[in-house]
């Protein structure tokens, strides 16, 4: 007789770590497409150092790829897409999105523009917090 595996208190950590991630980094892409499109104005993204148009475009394309790709590495570490990656090389990449967050969220505290500071800097220490949850544990 087989038993029905249930995930442990760990697992539905991880699992929610995972699609507080996904949800995040969606809603920040559409936010930069967003930017991008000139729907929001590029003076409250980048602590407020854009100077112009052609800046702010080379900085939301960078962005939005950087965050495709952290996606990416979240939907891949979630099993949720099938990749044949090996295991280290997402740990690193995990490892590489805590640090990067944490620099970010330090960087937003210093912003010129009080939203960046008020709304950026509690959700990329959120991000690096999920990012090095799902680092420290295993699957």
């Amino acid at each position: 007789m087989q038993s029905e595996m249930k995930p442990t208190w760990g697992m539905a950590n991880r699992r929610l770590s995972t699609y507080g991630l996904l949800v995040i980094f969606s809603l920040v892409i559409i936010f930069h497409l967003l930017v991008l499109t000139g729907v929001v104005p590029f003076k409250i993204v980048w602590g407020g150092r854009l100077e112009n148009h052609s800046q702010m475009v080379a900085f939301e394309i960078v962005s939005i790829a950087l965050n495709l790709l952290m996606l990416m590495v979240v939907l891949v570490d979630g099993s949720i897409m099938k990749v044949n990656v090996k295991g280290k090389l997402l740990k690193i990449s995990l490892w590489f999105m805590f640090g990067l967050f944490l620099l970010n969220t330090v960087g937003n505290l210093f912003s010129n523009n009080e939203t960046e500071r008020m709304i950026f800097t509690p959700l990329t220490l959120l991000l690096s917090l999920l990012s090095l949850h799902l680092a420290v544990t295993r699957k």
